[in-house]
């Protein structure tokens, strides 16, 4: 089953998809059919495997799923891990632009 179908069976069941998790094998199976927005902030270089705060908004049919770590978490934090399924483009971006900034 398709991520954008699965949600879409979750929001006619009148679930809250906006912070839903989604099953381990569904996140792992599919891939987004587009990265809209991608941002990361890494003043180390490219060889460092460490944590960096970043923000993307990826899509999903007709969902986009608006997903990071804070800014603030600092460089090299495994905390403050967010993530948003909306259907409105804006919103996602808006969202992904605010946690990076």
């Amino acid at each position: 089953m398709k991520i954008s179908d699965w949600l879409d069976e979750k929001a006619a069941e009148n679930v809250d998809v906006s912070q839903i998790a989604l099953p381990k094998d569904m996140s792992y199976d599919e891939v987004p059919d587009e990265t809209v927005f991608f941002v990361e902030i890494n003043p180390c270089g490219l060889l460092c495997t460490e944590n960096h705060p970043f923000s993307t908004v990826e899509r999903f049919g007709h969902w986009y799923y608006s997903r990071g770590q804070d800014k603030k978490a600092g460089i090299h934090s495994a905390k403050m891990k967010w993530g948003l399924f909306t259907k409105d483009k804006d919103i996602a971006l808006q969202t992904a632009k605010a946690h990076i900034e």
